[in-house]
């Protein structure tokens, strides 16, 4: 009886929490609540609905059925998509490799207090995990912070990283657009103490070759400086204190018009108008070379930080030049990155928007890449407040991403999703341990060959089995070619077939293929 009185009053207190959920829910579509906190606010009124339907078990199911699909903002990934992003994969570690970097990996969850306090604004996309047996953890929000954290712990001072892995954040997702919440970052970092915007530059560089290399269409690297930012805020009238929540609203201008950003630095931030369009003139300014001189003569040279980021992004601009880079560079003001770690130059890549989908429409995917000069973070860590100088830069990978599947649905392009060289086919019946025997001696000469689990597979199927997944080559063998002890060798291109002694089946295989013989 008491068990069944509890149950009662469990869901009558269920059905109470429905209801006022569903009234906050109604509230704030009434005052066009943003997006963002309607949907958590809905998202959290089905999960409560879901919990009735089940008798207060899992949210995931509902009436004893499993609801299949992916968490909000997550994505499952075909073997064509899998097989497009291991080429690109490939491209940008081997260029992350040319220019001289080594890898690292770092755990997928982190302490909490090591995330906290780095982000700015964004700290409140970080997700917490529960408590873990005394331990406060929380899911990595980039590879940057981990990063400062291990040359911390490891007495680093000196390396060039590069480290591709997944980041986790509870943004509002736009699987369209390759925002989503679970994604691939590819970071390069330069830690050490060097001259004045040589790594910088290189960084610069490698956004280059990696955005050329993809072939995603124009694109352009925004440069600025948080030395000249500051220098702005304070020439404006900013107070000190005010610089880095002032730099989140500038950090908006990618997304949102001058009217939208003004109305959140005077209405929600408490900064004066007269400062607030002061600041207006400058983020709207974006040019080369010619710009850095025309704001050295101007009162923005009255501060000492803008002079000092004025020299450097002049600096670096020639270096740009000198690497071949600085027709896709461009100094732009309006550039702020929201992250509250910058200390020096700051990029970023966007594509010209001249990409569209399958039906013709533009896909806005916003920034490629990003990064910068990171001075201080290490030394947040280091119990001795060691400074190690860092810049890195971020590939933006799933966002490229979106833009290369367009691609290609609008080529229609068959994409190979094995690597297969060789199929070893059999034309009659009992011959599946002839047909393992070659397999096996192929294998073991580090040839990519497959062969039918059927023990008498009918031929036809086997020829088809190759011409859909792009094998070049087959093996055929049969009883005759088995007593003479060759088989036949099968371009499945062009249909030819020639004989091949058994002792010299590796050699020519290698051959027709340009493997070069492997060294014991």
């Amino acid at each position: 009886f008491t068990s069944t009185r509890e149950k009662v009053m469990a869901s009558t207190a269920l059905l109470e929490r429905i209801k006022q959920q569903g009234d906050l829910v109604r509230k704030l579509k009434a005052e066009k609540a943003p997006k963002e906190k309607l949907d958590e606010e809905i998202a959290k009124l089905k999960a409560l609905k879901l919990e009735l339907g089940d008798g207060g078990g899992s949210a995931g199911a509902q009436g004893g059925k499993l609801i299949l699909k992916t968490a909000k903002g997550t994505r499952d990934y075909q073997p064509q998509q899998m097989a497009v992003r291991e080429k690109v994969f490939d491209m940008i570690i081997s260029t992350f490799k040319r220019h001289g970097a080594e890898t690292i990996d770092t755990p997928v969850f982190e302490l909490k207090d090591v995330l906290t306090g780095k982000y700015g604004e964004d700290s409140k996309l970080i997700y917490d995990l529960a408590d873990q047996g005394g331990e406060m953890l929380a899911l990595r929000y980039d590879l940057t912070v981990p990063f400062a954290r291990y040359c911390a712990m490891n007495k680093i001072s000196n390396i060039k990283r590069y480290h591709i892995a997944k980041v986790y954040r509870r943004d509002n997702p736009s699987i369209a657009r390759g925002r989503l919440r679970e994604f691939y970052q590819c970071d390069f970092d330069i830690a050490g103490q060097y001259d004045a915007m040589m790594p910088d530059a290189e960084c610069v560089k490698i956004v280059q070759e990696i955005l050329s290399g993809i072939n995603v269409g124009k694109f352009v690297v925004k440069v600025n400086h948080r030395m000249i930012l500051d220098g702005i805020f304070e020439v404006c009238g900013v107070k000190a204190d005010m610089f880095r929540t002032i730099c989140s609203s500038v950090d908006k201008l990618d997304k949102s018009p001058w009217e939208e950003v003004r109305k959140e630095m005077v209405d929600e931030k408490g900064l004066d108008e007269e400062s607030a369009d002061k600041i207006g003139e400058f983020v709207r300014m974006s040019g080369g070379e010619e710009l850095i001189e025309e704001l050295l003569k101007s009162k923005l040279a009255e501060s000492k930080t803008a002079k000092q980021g004025l020299e450097d992004m002049r600096l670096l601009l020639r270096y740009c030049d000198i690497y071949g880079c600085s027709e896709v560079v461009s100094f732009d003001l309006s550039l702020a990155r929201g992250l509250d770690y910058y200390t020096g130059v700051i990029y970023e890549a966007v594509l010209c928007g001249d990409a569209k989908d399958a039906n013709g429409e533009d896909i806005t995917v916003g920034s490629v890449a990003g990064g910068g000069r990171y001075d201080g973070l290490v030394g947040m860590f280091d119990p001795k407040k060691r400074s190690v100088p860092c810049v890195g830069v971020s590939i933006g990978i799933e966002r490229l991403f979106s833009i290369m599947e367009s691609n290609m649905t609008k080529q229609e392009v068959k994409i190979r999703t094995v690597d297969t060289q060789v199929f070893v086919i059999t034309a009659q019946k009992n011959l599946v341990e002839e047909r393992m025997k070659i397999v096996g001696e192929l294998w073991g000469n580090d040839i990519k060959t497959e062969h039918s689990y059927k023990k008498n597979p009918k031929m036809l199927n086997q020829l088809q089995y190759c011409e859909e997944n792009g094998i070049p080559l087959a093996v055929v063998i049969g009883e005759s070619e088995l007593e003479k002890g060759v088989v036949k060798l099968r371009s499945i291109a062009t249909r030819e077939e020639e004989e091949v002694g058994r002792g010299e089946l590796v050699a020519i295989i290698r051959t027709k293929l340009s493997i070069k013989p492997q060294l014991d």
